[in-house]
């Protein structure tokens, strides 16, 4: 098969949505239609004991919470599905918007009975800025819920997504009976007792009202048809090109925990969603279908497998094909690399390749080579746009609990620090280790980490920093000058810039005031 036909079989997105959503239950049943798991797991469940595919990190079991994004790939309908569950909650935003850089399109969750809340519109906002195609799903009809016009019209206002729904709710909580599919004119009928392991789907046209009373009664029909007309008034039907051009968003309704409407979801997602798409780079906008490989690097994790201490750089294929032991040009170290084991993700699971396409995502084992944000090529200098950085708004100085385990913390901070989700300051005087993050349950996380997977011991001391601030200037006696004044409030990052450790807004406007040759920047790239 060509490089052509390879793209045309692929699709990669993300799932995103407020933390309880239903987004990592919503990942494991799409894998359990894909036929890549045989049996799902539960997020929260004191009787089951399989916890699910995409929350492969021992304390992601424990809390129930995603804390970084996971890859799962599996073939379904011939297509190969690349989905990349994202963490929920505003902590841990900085891993799912760097994920938002590598997808072509996206799944919404919205519980539908909170309706649209906080953490989705934020994320639903950096999806409207690049573009990104996005397919809502309205979860746990099975309990009771907002009215489904109400949803809509929260989710126009609140995510200032035009919508269409594709299929319709049959009542809700101890009333849902199931779902209409208006684009297939049939519907699949509800079982309240069990998982839908077979489905009930009755092929009914919208004129047949006898075959609707039969199967959800008189009133429920009533209902229904009422509402169906009013959605034929009041929304567009949906024009696949104003959905690739992010400007229509298709509704389903269902219920992932019971595997309900999921597959309506994936039949008509696989169908719509965009193949792979170009990417802009610095230089230039890179097509999928050029001969020459090129990709970047969105995310890092460290000890995927802690038993091997492994060291992910998780790729994002743009263009070409990446072949297994073949040299590739690393742009930032200037340096060619060669990668003998390569691998594919079902979450924490991999398997080696031998190549892979644009839309793919490999995984390639690090021994510290790369950053997020890197680029390989067969020999351009290519570099993607789109990966964002994100200033500090938590600091607490890291105390070593336990100095005879002085180098596993060492090294376990420089590791953790290179996923991207903190960053690490060492104060010029005191030679102090601060680290910043975006949220506070970063911190759990990574003391979490550094106990059990480096064998290190950590407490925090509070630290109140009001921002941190990258400097620089064009005259290196200024810089110098800037550094002896304000040396109590200087630190160095880990890849060896000032920084300067602002205490308070007014602070920060005193010192640029007083320092007007010195430049600051809230990020490292400048």
């Amino acid at each position: 098969m060509g490089l052509i036909e390879e793209i045309k079989k692929r699709k990669t997105f993300a799932i995103v949505s407020h933390p309880d959503a239903g987004k990592t239950t919503l990942t494991e049943k799409l894998l359990l239609f894909g036929g890549a798991i045989q049996v799902a797991g539960a997020v929260k469940s004191n009787k089951i004991k399989k916890t699910t595919t995409s929350d492969f990190m021992e304390i992601e079991k424990q809390r129930g919470i995603s804390v970084a994004t996971s890859v799962m790939a599996f073939e379904y309908a011939d297509r190969m599905v690349n989905i990349l569950d994202t963490p929920g909650h505003k902590d841990f935003a900085e891993d799912t918007f760097r994920t938002l850089s590598a997808v072509d399109s996206a799944i919404v969750v919205i519980d539908a009975a909170k309706g649209v809340e906080e953490q989705t519109e934020k994320l639903v906002q950096v999806c409207r800025m690049r573009k990104i195609p996005i397919i809502v799903f309205i979860n746990k009809l099975d309990r009771e819920g907002l009215d489904s016009f109400d949803l809509l019209d929260e989710i126009e206002v609140k995510l200032g997504l035009k919508v269409t729904p594709l299929t319709w709710a049959i009542g809700k909580g101890q009333s849902f009976k199931g779902v209409y599919n208006l684009f297939k004119s049939n519907i699949n009928l509800f079982n309240p007792h069990g998982k839908q392991d077979i489905e009930e789907v009755i092929e009914i046209r919208e004129n047949e009202t006898e075959k609707f009373t039969k199967h959800i009664g008189v009133h429920a029909t009533k209902e229904l048809l009422h509402d169906l007309n009013v959605i034929r008034e009041i929304y567009d039907s949906l024009d696949l090109q104003t959905y690739l051009k992010g400007d229509i968003s298709p509704v389903f309704f269902g219920s992932a925990v019971n595997n309900f409407g999921v597959k309506e979801l994936l039949d008509c997602f696989v169908d719509f969603a965009p193949n792979p798409l170009p990417r802009d780079a610095e230089e230039r906008t890179v097509n999928p279908e050029e001969n020459k490989f090129s990709g970047f690097v969105f995310k890092i994790h460290a000890n995927i497998d802690p038993n091997h201490r492994d060291r992910i750089a998780f790729l994002r294929i743009v263009s070409g094909v990446f072949y297994r032991n073949t040299n590739y040009y690393h742009n930032r170290i200037n340096k060619n690399l060669k990668f003998s084991n390569p691998t594919s993700f079902m979450a924490s699971k991999k398997s080696i390749i031998d190549e892979a396409f644009p839309g793919d995502i490999v995984g390639l084992y690090d021994s510290g080579n790369f950053k997020i944000g890197d680029s390989l090529t067969e020999g351009e200098t290519l570099t993607f746009k789109g990966i964002p950085s994100f200033s500090p708004e938590q600091f607490r100085y890291v105390i070593n609990a336990n100095p005879l385990k002085r180098k596993q913390l060492d090294k376990g901070i420089i590791q953790l620090m290179d996923e991207g989700v903190a960053q690490l300051f060492t104060t010029l005087d005191s030679e102090r280790k601060i680290i910043g993050t975006v949220g506070n349950l970063q911190y759990e996380v990574i003391q979490y980490r550094l106990e059990h997977e480096y064998g290190a011991s950590v407490i925090y001391e509070p630290l109140n920093i009001f921002k941190a601030f990258w400097i620089k200037t064009e005259d290196k006696a200024t810089l110098d000058e800037f550094i002896k004044r304000r040396r109590r409030d200087i630190a160095i990052d880990k890849d060896g810039k000032y920084v300067f450790l602002a205490e308070s807004q007014w602070t920060t406007k005193v010192i640029k005031e007083n320092h007007p040759d010195v430049e600051f920047y809230e990020k490292s790239e400048f």
